[in-house]
C-alpha cells in the first residue's frame, strides 16, 4: 500500500465494543489516544459474532468463528493498511486455541504486530505452537508484563530482540479529594475497600467478603465495594447464580449492610471516581496465571494501596511497596493485609505515593507514545531486498534494535512470596 501523505495507516484486530470484554475497551482506550496525535489513522478490523458496530473507526469485520474469513480478513488488510496490529487472547479466535489465525497471519504480506493479553505459564502443546507461530511470523511481539518475557523466549521459542514490554495504559482524570467524593456517595467516615470488574467465579471474591467479615469487627465503619456486572459469559451460562451466592454469604456473615454490589456496567469516569474515594483496591483472584489485570493497573494508575492474591501481574505492579500480597484462597490472609493498611496511616501514604509514581508512567497518553515510537520503527525499518508486496506468504524482516523495554516494573520474585508485602507496606469501562 502506497503512502499518500503524511499520515500513516494502521489497523487494530481485536474485539470492540459494544463487545463486552476487557481487550474490546483496552483496544477502544489505545486507538482513541494515538488518534489524538494525528500522526497515524487508526482502524480497526472487529472480531465479531453478531454485534453491530457505530465506531467508524470500524472497517471490516472478521467472523470469529469462520475460517474462510481469516483469509478474506488477510486479503483485506494486504491492500488497505500499512500495519496490522493482532490483540491476542486465545478465546477470541475461532479453532482450538484460537488456531484460525494462524491462517491469517500467514497470508499477510504487510508487518504485523502481536500484543500478547495472555502468557501462559504451562500452556497446552496447540496453546504453545499457536502463539509461538504468531510470534515467528509478526514483526514484533508486545507483552504488558517483564514477567512475561523469559516465558515467551523459552517456552514459546520468540527472539528475545523482537520482544518489546508496553504496560497496560490507565486514564487519567480530575478528581476532588478522596473525604469530598466520600461524601457526595454516602460514604463520609467510612473506610472503603473496592473490588471492580466483570463478576465471575475466578475474581475469588467470595475471599474478599470473608475477610472483610473478619475485620468488620475492628472497624465497624468498613464497606466493600464490588463494581460491576456479571460477565457476559458466565451470565450466559449459570445466569446470576455467583452474585447470589455473594450476596447470600455476606448475609450469613453477618455483613450485608458492610458489602454493597453496585450491579451496573461503570462508564470510565465511574470507575475512577469510585477509585479515588477507595482506601484500599482488593483483587483476591485464584489464578497465579493472571498474566495481566486491566482493573489492577486502574487502581496503580489512580495511586491506590492494593491487597491482592499473589498472581504473577500482581508481584510485579505491587513490588517495592506498592501493595500487599496475600496468599490465595485464604481470607484470613487477605484480613491481616486488610488490617495492616487501616491500621497504619502514615504507612499508608506512603504505599500510596510509591503506587502513583509508578501509575503516572501508565497512563494513555505515555503509552499511547510508547505504541507510536514501535509503529513508526516497523513501517520505517528496511525490507528484506527482493521482497515483493501483496504476492503471497513471506517471511517479514525483524526490525534492529527495537526492545522497549520501560524499566518501571521489576520482575517478580520467584520464591516465597510473603503474606504482607509492607515494608507494611461516557463509555462503559469493561476492564477485566
Amino acid at each position: 500500500m502506497e503512502r499518500t501523505n503524511q499520515t500513516r495507516t494502521m489497523t487494530f484486530l481485536s474485539t470492540y465494543p459494544p463487545r463486552v470484554c476487557g481487550l474490546a475497551t483496552f483496544t477502544e482506550d489505545l486507538v482513541n489516544e494515538i488518534d489524538k496525535t494525528a500522526l497515524f489513522r487508526s482502524n480497526v478490523i472487529a472480531v465479531t459474532n453478531t454485534e453491530k458496530y457505530e465506531d467508524l473507526r470500524v472497517v471490516a469485520n472478521l467472523t470469529q468463528h469462520n475460517r474462510a474469513s481469516y483469509f478474506q480478513t488477510a486479503r483485506w488488510a494486504n491492500t488497505n493498511t500499512e500495519l496490522l496490529v493482532i490483540e491476542h487472547e486465545y478465546g477470541i479466535f475461532g479453532g482450538e486455541s484460537g488456531e484460525y489465525i494462524i491462517d491469517l497471519a500467514k497470508n499477510l504480506t504487510i508487518p504485523f504486530i502481536v500484543t500478547t493479553h495472555t502468557v501462559l505459564m504451562d500452556p497446552s502443546p496447540k496453546q504453545r505452537v499457536v502463539l509461538g507461530e504468531l510470534g515467528r511470523l509478526s514483526a514484533m511481539v508486545v507483552t504488558m508484563a517483564q514477567s512475561a518475557v523469559p516465558l515467551l523466549t523459552h517456552t514459546y521459542g520468540i527472539e528475545l530482540s523482537k520482544i518489546a514490554v508496553i504496560p497496560h495504559g490507565v486514564p487519567s482524570l480530575q478528581v476532588k479529594p478522596r473525604e469530598e467524593i466520600k461524601v457526595s456517595h454516602g460514604l463520609a467516615n467510612k473506610q472503603v475497600i473496592s473490588s471492580f470488574g466483570l463478576l465471575s467465579p475466578a475474581k475469588g471474591l467470595e475471599y474478599g467478603i470473608e475477610a472483610v467479615a473478619k475485620v468488620v469487627p475492628e472497624y465497624e465503619n468498613l464497606v466493600y465495594l464490588i463494581l460491576g456486572k456479571t460477565h457476559p459469559c458466565v451470565k450466559e451460562l449459570y445466569g446470576e447464580s455467583y452474585r447470589e451466592s455473594l450476596t447470600a454469604l455476606a448475609e450469613n456473615l453477618g455483613v450485608k449492610d458492610n458489602v454493597r454490589f453496585i450491579d451496573k456496567y461503570l462508564t470510565k469516569e465511574e470507575v475512577i471516581i469510585y477509585l479515588h474515594l477507595s482506601d484500599i483496591y482488593m483483587t483476591p483472584y485464584l489464578s497465579k496465571e493472571q498474566a495481566v489485570s486491566g482493573t489492577l493497573a486502574y487502581a496503580v494508575g489512580c495511586g491506590r494501596v492494593v491487597v491482592s492474591t499473589p498472581y504473577r501481574y500482581a508481584q510485579e505492579l505491587l513490588g517495592g511497596g506498592r501493595g500487599m500480597l496475600a496468599e490465595f484462597r485464604d481470607s484470613e490472609s487477605l484480613a491481616s493485609c486488610i488490617r495492616g493498611v487501616l491500621d497504619n496511616p502514615s504507612q499508608k501514604r506512603e504505599m500510596e505515593m510509591r503506587t502513583l509514581a509508578v501509575g503516572q508512567e501508565m497512563i494513555w497518553a505515555n503509552v499511547a507514545g510508547r505504541y507510536i515510537k514501535l509503529f513508526t520503527n516497523i513501517m520505517e525499518a528496511p525490507q528484506p531486498k527482493g521482497m515483493q508486496l501483496f504476492t503471497g506468504m513471506i517471511e517479514r524482516p525483524k526490525p534492529k534494535g527495537m526492545q522497549l523495554f520501560t524499566g518501571i516494573m521489576g520482575a517478580p520474585k520467584q520464591k516465597g512470596v510473603p503474606t504482607n508485602i509492607i515494608e507494611v507496606p461516557k463509555q462503559k469501562a469493561l476492564v477485566e
